[in-house]
Order: C-alpha cells, then structure tokens, then sequence
C-alpha cells in the first residue's frame, strides 16, 4: 500500500539529550525542547525533498527531480544508499520532473510525475526494488493527466486521474503497466460535472486490506472495494459537501472554497483494521469575515459500519501567528498510523506524535517544531520506535520546494511513554508544549463535516477557482 504499515512501533529508549543538546546525524545540533519534544536522532540532506514511504528499514523519498533510496538501519546516521534524478530520461520527452511522490509495496517501488498540470511527460514508473541499492525499472504506464500522488498495492498501481472531466481513480498493473480500470464520485452524482475542476480533484489515494481511500477536497472521502482493481465498487462516504451549491458561484467563492473549510479533504488512510479512518484537511484563512478560522486538523472516523461513518475526534493543528495562506503554514499534510500511535507533518507547524489507543481522545505524546528552518511534508513509521519525517527545506527560502540544501530527510525517536492526561473536548489549538490533542465537538449526523470553522484546505491552492487544471501550476508546495 501506498503508506505501507510498518513494524508496530516498539518503545523507544527516550530522549537523547545531554545537556541541551542532542545527537543529530552524529553531530550535537542545539534544538528547542519541552517535556514532550521528540527526539531528533538523524538528519541527511536531500535537495527537492517531497514524500517519503518506508519498507524493511528502507526510506524511499520523492525529491522532485527523481527519487532517492535511503539506509535507515543506523537510524542516527541515515544513509544515501541511490539517487536517481534523471527518471526517464531516455524518453523522448524526458526526464520525468515535478516528481512528488512515490509508493512501495513489498519489493516494489512506484514514482510518478509531474505533480502538476505542466509537462509532456506525465508517467508511471515502477521499479523492482529487491535490492533496494540498485532499483531496476520494470515498467512504464504514461498517463493523459498530471500525477500529483500514487499508491501501490499488491500488484496494482493507483493513480489520481484529474482529467478535469471524471477525475478518477485509475487502476494499473504494476507488472504491465496495462490500465485496469477506474472509478469516478461522478458515477455517484454527475453534477459534480458540472464544478469547476478545483472544488473535486482526487488530491490522493491510500488502499489497505482491498480498500481505496480516496480524499476528494470538497467532494469528501470515499471508500471504494478495489479488491478486483478492474471494477473497483464504491463501500461507503465520509464527509463531503453537496455538489450542486458549487454550481453557480463566483469564481471569488470558488477560491475561498479551495483555502478554507468546510472540506479540502487531502489525504485519508485507514488503522490497522481498517475501523478508524484519518482525514487530513489542508486549509487556511482566506482572509474572508467569519471569525475562528484556523489551519487545517486531523479528523478522526469510525468506519466499522462504512455505511454509516461517525466522527469520533478532531485533533487542530499547531498554532499560527498567521493562518492566511501567505502566512505561517501549520495546516495538517500527512500522517501515518501504526497500531495505536499516529504520526503526522504540520509544515511549519513541525512534526507531531499521538496515542489513539482511545481515538474520542487523541493524547499528543511528542512534538518537534522549528519554524524558521523546516517544513514537513509527511512523516511515517519506521520500526523500532523510531520514525521518518520529510522536510522540503527552509520556508525562508525561494528555493525551498526545488533544490534548497535545507530540505531533509529526518529520524525522530518516538517516545516510550505516555505521561499525558486526556482532555474534555475543545476548539482550541493545541501550543507545541501542551501535552493532550483536544479533540472538538463531532457531528450528530454521520458523513456530515465536523461543525468548526477551522478546516482549511487544499495545498493545492489553486487560487484557481475553475481555472481548470492550469491552475496546478501555480501550487505552493502542494
């Protein structure tokens, strides 16, 4: 799967910390902490630095121009094992660019380009990754629409179809690169036809145990049976905002629609059993009137019925002196969950740690957070009670989403326990010292959003209302 489940994170020896300082990739680096900061253990610099998926001790990481195989078995000193940024490039069209993702599953590695809407060459590429040092490409499946993220699945490849027109889920045999088949929301309701392409796109996809999770933005989540990937057949819905009040807004309230809440579902992945649901909201403030409108949560589901999901928590994002889309970005990206800890990328916001042992009551058991100098894209389990984040570089600089040095590639150590005590429900955001995740009030209905009005959006902020898929070029990060 595309987030592959990694070891069941085992408890971890603490905080390396002496005297203020901890080991960083070998070196003592000085670093901001509190009673509940993670502990950085490693950091290895890799220009373009985007997603990153791990299998069997092996970090896998979309750097834009290619991608990158990463040693983590000295999680203190991660290692540069391959680097390929010239994908493709014995395509007439090639090399492969604007590469901001990557899957594994088992011994093989899909890469997909270009994130947004420019290029000729917009591909597939699946690797055998059996020695993860020397990656062999085994096939290719180019695509009439951009990639902007994949997942991967017991032979089947996923890809996000913005065509503009269905914007579906597209099935690939991995082995083949032959296309399966697909599944669209407008199958399910076709006015969704009729809305501008930004309020709809299928932002990104993860499958786990026969199960797709599709994040919609506003058109929700779905959940779709992909266990014949040929015909994939829809489970059920979480979330998602009725297709015909878009119809006839303006294009300045089809923006605002695309930075703020309600919606912006961006990314969802299931539990280990697939009962509990995560859905990432990338939202911001638009700047509009209404009041309280914070960065993009984290939203907890019950899905044991996928029929009748129920929002049982929402975990905000870290504070913000400025939730504009211009300003300080702590919205949620994405995350990764492991028997019953949950860890997620808040961009500036830093990386941060949960215990959903109990998922109506989130607990935050660690937080790393320097604003001036990263910002995270995603993190994931790797095993050991250890796990990896990627930052695309320093938000300070230009170059930061291409070929900044500052982007990276690091290892954090989980902490072993759990001192934290639960909290009553709240609506305010959790500072990076306090120790519980507040969860706020849930919805009565199921599928229906939850009722705050802090649930940005899309990094994929096409202030582009329905400026089509031009607009994709103009993304800031994602």
């Amino acid at each position: 799967m595309r987030r592959r489940k990694a070891l069941r994170v085992l408890g971890g020896s603490g905080a390396l910390a002496l005297g203020g300082t901890t080991i960083a990739g070998g070196r003592r680096s000085r670093e901001r902490r509190d009673d509940h900061a993670l502990a950085t253990l490693g950091r290895l610099t890799l220009p373009g630095a985007k997603e990153v998926v791990v299998a069997d001790g092996t970090a896998y990481v979309a750097v834009t121009d290619g991608f990158a195989v990463v040693d983590l078995s000295d999680p203190m000193s991660p290692t540069l094992a391959h680097e390929n940024r010239s994908v493709l490039a014995d395509h007439e069209n090639g090399p492969l660019r604007d590469v901001y993702d990557v899957a594994v599953d088992g011994d093989r590695l899909v890469v997909t380009g270009p994130a947004h809407g420019g290029g000729e060459l917009r591909a597939a590429v699946v690797y055998d990754v059996s020695d993860p040092a020397a990656p062999e490409r085994v096939t290719v499946h180019e695509t009439d629409f951009f990639n902007h993220n994949c997942a991967l699945a017991d032979g089947t490849v996923y890809l996000c179809g913005n065509d503009g027109e269905r914007n579906a889920l597209v099935t690939v045999d991995a082995a083949t690169g032959e296309r399966l088949g697909d599944w669209s929301v407008v199958s399910q309701d076709q006015t969704w036809q009729d809305v501008p392409f930004a309020v709809w796109p299928l932002h990104d996809v993860s499958v786990q145990n026969g199960t797709a999770y599709l994040a919609q933005w506003d058109a929700g989540t779905w959940m779709v049976d992909v266990s014949d990937p040929p015909t994939p057949e829809l489970v059920g819905r979480v979330r998602g905002q009725d297709a015909a009040q878009y119809v006839d807004r303006s294009s300045e309230a089809i923006q605002r629609a695309q930075l703020q809440p309600p919606g912006n579902d961006h990314f969802a992945a299931a539990n280990d059993d697939g009962s509990l649901v995560c859905i990432s909201v990338e939202a911001w403030d638009a700047g509009t009137t209404e009041e309280d409108v914070r960065p993009g949560a984290l939203h907890l589901y019950d899905v044991s019925d996928p029929t009748a999901p129920e929002a049982v928590a929402t975990i905000p994002a870290p504070e913000t002196p400025d939730p504009g889309y211009d300003g300080v970005w702590t919205t949620s990206h994405n995350f990764e969950i492991s028997g019953d800890t949950l860890v997620s990328s808040w961009y500036q916001g830093g990386v941060r740690s949960y215990d959903i042992s109990d998922p109506s009551q989130p607990i935050l058991t660690g937080a790393y957070r320097d604003a001036d100098a990263t910002s995270f894209w995603t993190a994931q389990h790797a095993g050991d009670g250890v796990f990896v984040a990627s930052s695309r570089g320093d938000p300070g600089d230009s170059g930061a989403d291409t070929d900044s040095s500052a982007a990276a590639l690091f290892t954090f150590q989980l902490p072993d326990d759990t001192t934290s005590e639960r909290s009553t429900a709240t609506q305010t955001a959790t500072p990076t010292s306090t120790p519980t995740a507040t969860p706020t009030d849930v919805p009565t209905t199921a599928g229906e959003p939850t009722p705050t009005t802090g649930q940005p959006g899309f990094g994929v902020a096409a202030a582009l209302a329905g400026i089509g898929l031009a607009a994709w070029r103009r993304l800031r990060g994602d």
